[in-house]
């Protein structure tokens, strides 16, 4: 079953279209690649869905927990290399301010993030560092 659709709009822009909520993302080729960069790269995309997956299945062990993880928030960096270009590195670092976990919940819910889908599927060559301040 087709859940998105995509189209190349010129000048390097592409548009995807999420069909079951109407849901648009714009990608621009960033400006280090000939690009505008007025939007995220397809790179920065796979750095952000890292994170988002992290989060939600943290979200999803949190839950079955009744703990609290409202505000938690992450800075990710991104580093390409070159010939070929491509990600070398992700660094993700979490931060929360408040919560009701106990050391042993925070441990789950950090071996959750790193087991997430995203995580598993991107290539081994990809270094994922991630950082929890909580």
């Amino acid at each position: 079953m087709i859940t998105i659709n995509s189209e190349y709009k010129g000048d390097l822009r592409t548009e995807a279209i999420h069909l079951g909520s109407g849901n648009k993302i714009i990608t621009d080729a960033p400006l280090d690649n000939n690009g505008r960069g007025e939007a995220f790269s397809p790179t920065d995309l796979v750095c952000a869905s890292l994170c988002s997956c992290m989060m939600t299945i943290m979200g999803i062990k949190a839950n079955q927990s009744a703990l609290i993880l409202d505000g938690l928030r992450a800075d990710i960096t991104k580093i390409m290399t070159s010939n070929p270009r491509k990600i070398a590195e992700i660094k993700i670092v979490f931060q929360i301010d408040n919560t009701n976990a106990t050391p042993d919940q925070l441990s789950a819910l950090k071996k959750a993030a790193l087991t997430c889908p995203v995580a598993l599927s991107l290539h081994p060559d990809i270094k994922q560092e991630v950082e929890f301040s909580f």
